[in-house]
């Protein structure tokens, strides 16, 4: 190993530790650094370590925890990065800290999850065994455009994965198309059937086709884009999927009961997230697991034990309140926020709207004003908003149709958990990312809980 390698390790590892000394996360900058030093050095570190990569808009933190829970059951040497961190930096600093100094791994496998606009780098580096691509959304168009250009970024990703079977969302039009455009196996996964008994009509970020530009017929909708699409000019349609959820035969408030067909044939399923869009987190986790070797099911277990990762669904007790908290980034997965408790049978659910405006969220919130929250305000009539746009956030509910007076802005997060602590009754959390990580580490300090780098 070269000098210059020795040093990235030495520098990464030493960053590291200061960090978490500091007690904070440490998931980016001792990776940036030692890229710095030798830009090589993921592709280094990740000899001899089977990595599975999970990326797309929406889906890919729970599908990779998922995925890590799965390998852990099975008692594998693995590791994940499970902070979150997803562009280069975090994910390399994940591979050094569990490697030597000269750069051995100490473990066989890796589940990672990916951003798309680093893929292309890090599936550089990586050479995956394996790659799932969960879906394709509008978000953050002040950093990635429209959603073409975040297929591209995706399919750039792609190409530099030759060796990687492709485990593709068959509902989403524009993630399945990736398959005719290249030469590696594919794994198609989906779901067969509505989600909702009830749901806000979406803008659709797909609708016309990918292929001859007229637009698509919809056998079923499941949510946004995503279904049973065709295209009736060319033909263009919905593959049909070698893992399916067929059907939801139980709701509750926390878990259903999912009819999943893996090659045509049909198990009931315990899964343990409610019956909303995570069940799509269900069927790529299937797919990807039997792509990386594994059996239905061993798959199916890790669905039955999941332990709910950083603000996706994530339950605290705050003096006996039972505190929800949802990472909203988008529309499609704000609606889909929205869909869940439309469809949650506790009228009495409170909401915490946190809204900022850092670089990691997207500087514009516009895209507030797509997500369907006058479904949520006929239905509740008081919310808390908080975060740097707290008022905007207010405003966009009270044009949804909530009561101006029903609405209070609660900015100090010391001040908000101390109010959550008061209520009796359940209450849902809706933040965008920084938010998340802020209200996240108040909460932590408050409550004695683990950093979010942590679980």
């Amino acid at each position: 190993m070269s000098a210059r390698t020795v040093c990235a390790a030495l520098v990464c590892k030493a960053t590291y530790h200061m960090l978490r000394l500091l007690g904070r996360g440490g998931t980016s900058l001792p990776g940036k650094l030692a890229l710095k030093i030798d830009p090589e050095y993921l592709h280094r570190l990740s000899r001899g370590v089977r990595t599975i990569v999970i990326t797309g808009t929406n889906g890919k933190t729970t599908s990779t925890h998922i995925v890590a829970q799965a390998l852990e059951n099975m008692g594998e040497q693995a590791f994940y990065n499970r902070s979150g961190a997803n562009l280069i930096q975090g994910i390399t600093t994940e591979f050094a800290i569990r490697s030597s100094i000269t750069g051995k791994p100490r473990y066989r496998l890796a589940a990672i999850e990916c951003d798309e606009g680093a893929l292309r780098r890090v599936c550089k580096q990586l050479d995956p065994d394996v790659l799932v691509v969960t879906n394709v959304f509008r978000d953050q168009l002040d950093r990635y455009g429209e959603v073409t250009h975040t297929l591209e970024n995706i399919m750039a990703g792609v190409t530099n994965s030759p060796h990687a079977t492709l485990c593709l969302n068959a509902d989403d039009s524009m993630v399945a198309s990736i398959a005719d455009k290249v030469d590696n196996d594919v794994i198609f996964y989906g779901v067969s059937c509505e989600i909702y008994p009830e749901r806000v009509a979406d803008l659709s970020d797909a609708t016309h086709c990918i292929m001859c530009g007229n637009e698509y017929e919809y056998e079923y909708v499941t949510f946004a884009h995503l279904g049973g699409f065709r295209c009736p000019a060319c033909g263009y349609a919905r593959p049909v999927p070698m893992v399916a959820v067929e059907k939801i035969l139980e709701r509750h408030s926390d878990s259903c009961v999912l009819e999943i067909s893996v090659d045509g044939e049909s198990s009931a399923v315990p899964v343990d997230v409610p019956a909303s869009y995570d069940i799509y987190n269900c069927a790529c986790v299937v797919a990807g697991l039997l792509a990386f070797g594994f059996s239905k099911e061993q798959a199916f277990e890790a669905l039955g034990k999941f332990k709910h990762g950083f603000g996706r669904s994530e339950v605290l007790d705050v003096n006996g309140t039972k505190v929800r908290l949802m990472l909203m980034k988008n529309p499609a997965g704000c609606n889909q926020i929205i869909n869940l408790l439309l469809n949650e049978t506790d009228e009495d659910m409170g909401l915490v709207c946190i809204l900022n405006d850092q670089e990691c969220d997207g500087t514009d919130v516009s895209w507030i004003y797509d997500a369907g929250w006058e479904a949520i305000c006929a239905r509740k009539r008081t919310a808390i908003c908080s975060g740097d746009r707290a008022e905007d956030m207010a405003l966009r509910l009270k044009y949804a149709g909530m009561p101006a007076d029903g609405i209070r802005i609660i900015h100090d997060y010391g001040e908000l958990i101390e109010e959550l602590g008061r209520m009796g009754h359940a209450v849902t959390v809706v933040a965008n990312y920084s938010a998340m990580l802020g209200f996240r580490a108040k909460a932590a300090s408050v409550l004695g809980l683990a950093g979010f780098w942590e679980g």
